[in-house]
């Protein structure tokens, strides 16, 4: 597996400067605001560039804390091709712009997120060796802690070679966050055994253990659905379909968790005892499933940080995302993500030479 030696960084920044798009999501700047006032108090080393509208930025004080100003704001509905050709001076594309100019080292947005990608493609580009950026969300896991899954939704339609693209980028990513510099990566399929799934899986399977024997990565075979939350791996390579759904059936658990205290509490007295009973257990697993803890996800491939918060994000939740780019850009995310790529680049190369995987190879599953 690789070695610490292997993806080492260069020293991190002394200051971490991020740029957050305060006029998108659903809530703009009431909830991003009052963010980005908490972030600064628990973050001395860090500054922010608040991008938006000046009048509605207006109330926001603080010495680490400058606002840049931009006249446009995507909507959450606004088609990729309004906001990426039309709306050149968005909010959003600002405090991407801060990033491309070296202003900032990461961007925030809870905008669209089509939008956000396109345009932080458009405007960052792609790292040599991958072709399309993936968004890494985190899940929680019952071992306390989270997995990160990739893609959540930015591409639905992924060849095996997406996949093992996938694999490296999210690597990176846990690696620069936990410090673990040989995170453990699965395949989602419909089953463990190796002769399970479509030629794309099967595929994408063999190439993950053609990495893992070049030590590029720490690949633990397929995994099911369950193993997500189970924390069997730290990483859970899928399709942005399949990412997509997971992430959303995280949040409609803990909001079912909610309704029921709800319900359990306006019913008769044998059920409100019940439910008084059940409330510690029932308390903590909702904190467990919180998204909100989980929020911030990596728009992982580009030549730049750029972070995506949950659409409807309230101040915690945003204040999350805020967190998790700080802790990125402290952790030299992008060089690390820059080492991995090289050191895989002759599998990452689409040729045909490089990708000559036989159908009778030996696949080995939960090495």
């Amino acid at each position: 597996m690789p070695s610490t030696s292997s993806f080492s960084s260069a020293s991190p920044p002394s200051a971490i400067t991020v740029a957050v798009d305060c006029m998108g999501g659903d809530h703009g700047p009431r909830v991003t605001l009052a963010a980005c006032r908490a972030f600064l108090e628990r973050h001395a080393d860090a500054s922010l560039l608040l991008v938006g509208a000046p009048a509605a930025l207006a109330s926001f004080s603080h010495p680490r804390g400058r606002v840049i100003p931009a006249t446009e704001v995507v909507g959450m509905d606004d088609p990729i091709e309004i906001a990426l050709r039309k709306k050149k001076d968005s909010s959003m594309r600002v405090a991407i712009q801060q990033v491309k100019d070296g202003a900032a080292h990461a961007a925030v947005s809870a905008g669209n997120t089509g939008a956000l990608m396109a345009i932080a493609r458009y405007l960052l580009k792609t790292l040599d060796g991958i072709d399309r950026p993936a968004i890494a969300p985190q899940l929680p896991n019952s071992k306390g802690g989270a997995t990160t899954v990739l893609d959540l939704g930015a591409n639905v339609d992924c060849d095996a070679e997406d996949l093992l693209q996938f694999a490296v980028l999210g690597s990176a990513l846990v690696s620069a966050l936990t410090g673990n510099e040989s995170p453990s990566v699965g395949l989602l399929n419909v089953g463990e055994e190796a002769i399970k799934g479509s030629e794309t899986i099967k595929k994408a399977s063999q190439l993950l253990q053609k990495a893992a024997n070049s030590q590029d990565l720490n690949f633990y075979g397929n995994v099911e659905g369950n193993d997500i939350f189970k924390g069997t791996t730290d990483i859970v390579v899928c399709d942005g379909f399949v990412g997509n759904v997971a992430l959303k059936a995280t949040e409609g658990v803990a909001s079912m968790i909610v309704d029921f205290m709800r319900q359990e509490f306006s019913r008769g007295i044998f059920s409100k005892l019940a439910a008084i009973v059940a409330y510690p257990v029932l308390k903590a697993l909702k904190g467990r499933l919180d998204h909100r803890r989980y929020n911030g996800a990596a728009l992982l491939g580009l030549r730049g940080l750029v972070f995506k918060s949950h659409g409807s994000a309230d101040e915690e939740a945003f204040g999350h995302a805020l967190d998790r780019a700080y802790d990125a850009a402290r952790n030299n995310l992008l060089d690390r993500v820059r080492a991995r790529i090289a050191h895989a680049a002759p599998l990452l190369a689409r040729t045909d030479a490089a990708f000559a995987v036989s159908a009778e190879a030996p696949v080995v599953i939960h090495a």
